[in-house]
């Protein structure tokens, strides 16, 4: 039996609600380096992420399936809604925890936590093969990959300008900044506006009002992408702070170089794997990488073990908070 159309658009729109945070929660994975290094102005750099978090968004199909079909099996009708809303609704407040204390935890990895624990909590099915494949790896492994990358492609830049003027080097490499924070923001669209294109896709198979859970309408692509370019505009400057200059004191050459591994794993796992990976945990491990070529000591493992600490708890916690809201909501649907 089909649900009520209103409790369809219900979800759709704390759906909507998450993909606004999600874009100034995050809205410092693509821009604090830059801003940090002064290559661009905060104005200028906010409008280039909302941007590019716009487009990017239409080529997150393959992310979207995995969040709309891949990672629970829920029946249709009413009560499922209720566990969508519920999971969706636990991300969002994980996310707004987060960013008042200023530390840049996985928005993505917050809405699939509440998914789960909405799950549970409703006795439904997760698809713990494919979390495991599609979230927990690549969770544990993209950090790190990308700490490794940032490192080495440091190591480059410094082996190949080393008889290079100081001065001349930080005007090209802010130049260069430029295009390395809109590749950025266009894999952060890729990965984030999708998750919230799948949760969309998700309530609408789940209500009834459509037959299949791989078909993405259109208006859903279109939607998402401008609600997060939106949020992303409206900035999230605690965490800008955080990710530019409480982990290292970054220059134009090591913000060009985060940002370009950064870059290139979201758009592998994008549009390769298709995994739901965070841009935040990609970005930040890059620049805790590149500031480890200065020295260990250069990176201040203080504040980057409080960011781990969180990213360690995202999930449980948003899980939690989930199944707390689903207890709450579930008489409402």
């Amino acid at each position: 039996m089909d649900a009520p159309l209103i409790a369809v658009l219900a979800v759709i729109v704390i759906a909507l609600a998450f993909d606004y945070t999600n874009g100034f929660h995050d809205a410092a994975n693509a821009i604090a380096t830059s801003v940090s290094t002064r290559a661009l102005t905060p104005g200028v750099a906010l409008l280039m992420a909302a941007i590019g978090n716009f487009i990017g968004a239409h080529f997150g199909e393959k992310v979207a399936k995995t969040v709309g079909s891949g990672l629970v099996d829920l029946p249709t009708g009413a009560g499922s809604l209720g566990v969508v809303f519920a999971g969706v609704a636990g991300a969002i407040v994980w996310n707004l925890i987060t960013w008042y204390f200023g530390l840049p935890s996985s928005s993505s990895h917050a809405l699939i936590g509440g998914l789960v624990g909405s799950t549970i909590a409703a006795s439904g099915t997760v698809l713990w093969a494919k979390v495991l494949d599609s979230v927990v790896l690549p969770m544990v492994l993209s950090p790190l990959v990308g700490f490794a990358l940032g490192y080495v492609v440091m190591v480059l830049i410094r082996w190949i300008f080393r008889n290079g003027h100081p001065a001349k080097l930080n005007r090209g490499f802010r130049w260069a900044q430029t295009a390395s924070a809109a590749a950025m923001s266009v894999g952060h669209g890729m990965q984030d506006a999708a998750k919230t294109i799948g949760i969309i896709v998700l309530a609408l198979y789940v209500g009834g009002h459509q037959s299949s859970s791989d078909f993405i309408p259109e208006w859903a692509f279109w939607t998402s992408a401008s609600v997060l370019a939106l949020g992303t505009y409206a900035g999230g400057w605690r965490i800008i702070r955080t990710l530019g200059r409480r982990i290292i004191h970054l220059g134009p050459p090591e913000g060009f170089a985060a940002e370009t591994v950064a870059s290139g794993v979201l758009y592998f796992n994008a549009l390769v794997l298709g995994a739901p990976i965070s841009t935040t945990h990609t970005i930040t491990s890059a620049i805790m990488g590149v500031g480890a070529t200065k020295k260990l000591s250069a990176v201040r493992w203080g504040v980057a073990g409080n960011i781990v600490g969180a990213w360690v708890l995202t999930f449980p916690a948003a899980g939690a908070m989930a199944a707390l809201t689903y207890y709450l909501v579930r008489p409402m649907f």
